[in-house]
């Protein structure tokens, strides 16, 4: 499948098949979760709007919502416990470093139970994306889709252009850019 021919969803149906299929392996596997990743959730479909509010931030300072408008934004929720956010979070500051210079903006949202844990973890592997706590207005305002990591990204129009529960390929993770 060539770049032209792939699903607006990021991932295509071969790799999308191949995880299904690991994870029915391992929902054979005891101590693994039972089921299928969801989809993102219904306020997070492709085509939608996506609202935001301004977000305090881990290290100090506010993510304003007017910053996004006519902006493309990655929205990713994420975990410092959760495996898979370990293996993806890197490619996501990658994505940052890389594409913020050409108008991409990242927002994490950690999901962390303390502001002090994802605080921690993003001082340890050098994370410099913004990132806010997902709790109280934040969390009612853009609740988590089920699943880690998601990954959402929201075009200039305002409206989500791809939405994903699960961990992305390095590649998945670079193709965001193609909202520019």
């Amino acid at each position: 499948m060539d770049d032209t021919t792939r699903p607006a969803s990021g991932l295509d149906a071969g790799r999308r098949r191949w995880l299904q299929e690991a994870l029915t392996v391992a929902a054979a596997t005891p101590g693994w979760a039972r089921g299928a990743p969801s989809p993102a959730a219904p306020w997070a479909t492709v085509g939608a709007p996506l609202r935001l509010m301004d977000v305090p931030l881990l290290e100090g300072g506010v993510f304003r919502a007017a910053q996004a408008e006519g902006q493309v934004l990655v929205l990713y929720y994420w975990a410092s416990w959760c495996p898979f956010c370990a293996q993806q979070t890197p490619w996501m500051e990658k994505l940052w470093q890389a594409q913020r210079p050409h108008g991409l903006l990242v927002l994490g949202l950690s999901i962390d139970a303390q502001a002090a844990d994802a605080i921690a973890d993003r001082a340890r592997k050098g994370y410099t994306f913004p990132c806010g706590l997902l709790a109280g207005e934040v969390a009612r305002a853009l609740p988590k889709p089920k699943g880690l990591p998601v990954t959402i990204a929201r075009g200039r129009d305002g409206r989500v252009t791809a939405a994903e529960t699960g961990q992305l390929f390095p590649e998945d993770v670079e193709a965001l850019a193609r909202f520019l």
